[in-house]
């Protein structure tokens, strides 16, 4: 992914190059004749009558400026060429050194650019992504060698320069990103001194913070969420995680409010499925405040108390096939859609993974991993105990709705292989 990136890079620098430099390369000296000559008169003319108008305070420094930049551009895109002759333009530039110069500023410009402010650590990011998918074989390996070189590269530039708050907010990032969430955390504690009140950075500690802590939010991750809410209120992430603090206790208007603000703040492109499945857990901890029945398996079983902290890959794929019960078999349409997807039992009611089908496809056999999680910040891998849920909606929205048509596991641990699902049951 590296090595594609680098060389996607040089050929998009080499076309901004060639799309700067040719003009200049060719350029001509000479002065043109004939009918160009006659329209470069013009242009003399207008650029001494520009030169009087301001000599004599007609025009202001700005509105002269403005003016010549308006002609300068007007005889480039008459004549072909950027140069006025001497006598107008103030003296020949050399075209060719002018050019040899760019070709050396601009990449030595950008690469400076790109290492002071750009993310190295998203280029391996996305590479390990991509080879943790399965059939991609020892990519997997290089990918996370080639993340952890850059890692370190980053680690020891920042203790060359230790005030670098951002800095130390992508390296905790990075670590995040790696599972190495002991040195995240460390490292989010650092750049939390350098940069007190960002409410992202907040956040992003809080969930390290909480992840590290088998997934509880309690205590100081608390104190992170809140914090980063009073630094931004409208911080969807901030949000999220105070929803899910306040349904882990039973406080399910509290959730449904939060779930609701980070709904109304979200980015305008964010996927529509994100959008869908914050709905539909905004309805579901409605319901549960209005005193309605949670959906079965939605409350934890004595057994799915601890959350286990599993690494990511390809093996802790959930999947096993869905059939519909010959009694609900006549109901509804071939064209209904089927939602097939997993819920943390122990937390919030928005899926972690969640794939689509259609009625007619039954009995369907799904796979649900990290790679249809709706959320990256919440992944199938990292959860400890999940429900399979399979639902057949006649509005195609993922909000349960009245005459819905819906199925589920039992509690299972992702990795869980072999799961049927029956379709038994019809919302009221």
């Amino acid at each position: 992914m590296t090595v594609t990136f680098w060389l996607i890079a040089s050929g998009l620098m080499a076309a901004i190059l060639a799309l700067v430099l040719w003009p200049l390369l060719r350029r001509t000296t000479t002065v043109a004749s004939g009918e160009e000559e006659k329209r470069l008169s013009v242009y003399r003319q207008q650029f001494v009558e520009l030169e009087q108008d301001r000599r004599n305070s007609v025009l202001t420094d700005e509105q002269y400026h403005i003016a010549r930049r308006e002609l300068e551009r007007r005889v480039l895109e008459e004549t072909g060429s950027a140069e006025l002759p001497a006598a107008v333009s103030g003296g020949q530039i050399n075209s060719r050194a002018l050019a040899a110069v760019l070709a050396v500023i601009i990449p030595t410009v950008s690469v400076l650019l790109y290492a002071k402010l750009g993310s190295p650590s998203a280029i391996s990011s996305a590479g390990s992504s991509a080879a943790a998918e399965p059939g991609n074989g020892g990519r997997e390996s290089i990918s996370l060698d080639e993340m952890n070189a850059l890692t370190e590269r980053l680690r020891v530039r920042l203790e060359q320069n230790p005030t670098d708050g951002v800095g130390w907010a992508l390296l905790a990032r990075a670590y995040v990103e790696l599972g190495r969430q002991p040195e995240a955390v460390q490292v989010y504690e650092k750049a939390m001194q350098l940069i007190p009140n960002d409410a992202q950075l907040l956040a992003d500690y809080a969930d390290a913070l909480g992840t590290l802590n088998g997934r509880k939010l309690d205590g100081k991750p608390e104190q992170l969420i809140q914090q980063a809410l009073a630094a931004n209120p409208r911080n969807v992430k901030a949000l999220m995680l105070a929803g899910t603090v306040a349904y882990n206790r039973k406080e399910f208007d509290r959730a449904a409010s939060y779930w609701d603000d980070a709904r109304l703040n979200l980015p305008p492109d964010t996927d529509p499925e994100v959008v869908q499945e914050i709905v539909a857990g905004i309805a579901e901890a409605r319901a549960l405040a209005g005193g309605r029945q949670a959906p079965q398996g939605a409350a934890p079983s004595p057994s799915a108390t601890a959350q286990v902290n599993a690494p990511d890959g390809p093996s802790l794929a959930i999947s096993g096939q869905v059939t519909i019960s010959p009694d609900l078999a006549a109901k509804g349409s071939p064209t209904d859609t089927l939602f097939v997807f997993a819920k943390d039992i122990n937390g919030p009611p928005m899926p972690v993974s969640i794939v689509r089908a259609t009625k007619k496809d039954l009995p369907f056999t799904f796979r649900l991993d990290d790679s249809t999680s709706p959320m990256p910040s919440r992944k199938l891998s990292s959860m400890g105990t999940v429900v399979i849920v399979a639902r057949l909606s006649k509005s195609g929205e993922a909000m349960p709705k009245s005459g819905d048509l819906q199925g589920m596991s039992e509690p299972l641990k992702p990795g869980a292989s072999g799961v049927a699902i029956v379709i038994d049951r019809e919302i009221p």
